[in-house]
């Protein structure tokens, strides 16, 4: 799906920057041109990176130490 029209991004890119670091809105922007003319694409655009970033960023559990 198209995210943003004016540059030609789809969500497939936004998942494939968020899988190579991406962390922010306006890295994003910089890498993928998202919102960088008009803007009305950012909302969709941010949400769907936290998504991205989401399934990226798993928390590890600590487990203690065995006695």
């Amino acid at each position: 799906m198209y995210v943003c029209i004016c540059n030609g991004v789809t969500d497939r890119d936004i998942r494939q920057a968020a899988e190579a670091g991406c962390r922010s809105l306006p890295e994003l922007t910089m890498r993928t041109g998202a919102g960088a003319n008009c803007g009305s694409c950012l909302e969709l655009a941010a949400s769907l990176l936290e998504q991205a970033r989401g399934t990226i960023d798993l928390p590890l559990t600590v487990l203690p130490q065995a006695a």
